[in-house]
């Protein structure tokens, strides 16, 4: 599912303009974006966690130049679902 389904999506389920819902839609991932490169995680009861991962820092090689390269400590974003959106996703009968 795109993003644009998404919001037409929404936009039918609740009878808003759909200008109006991919603005809102926009002004989410934007705010989720921002913290977390501020360093805050973000958590929404009853969906899951967006979360900044530290990853140590590590030595990797260069296969075709044979070589070490050292990556430094770095932080990912990642999602942890709920245990609510986990069980849903679980009890789904159209998944298996």
């Amino acid at each position: 599912m795109t993003k644009a389904e998404v919001i037409t999506e929404i936009s039918d389920l609740t009878g808003i303009d759909k200008s109006d819902v991919q603005t809102t839609v926009e002004a989410f991932f934007s705010v989720v974006k921002n913290s977390m490169a501020e360093g805050n995680n973000i958590y929404v009861r009853g969906f899951g966690s967006f979360v900044n991962k530290k990853r140590a820092r590590k030595i990797a090689r260069n296969i075709s130049k044979n070589t070490a390269i050292v990556i430094d400590e770095h932080f990912v974003p990642s999602f942890k679902p709920s245990k609510v959106f986990v069980e849903k996703i679980k009890g789904s009968a159209k998944i298996n």
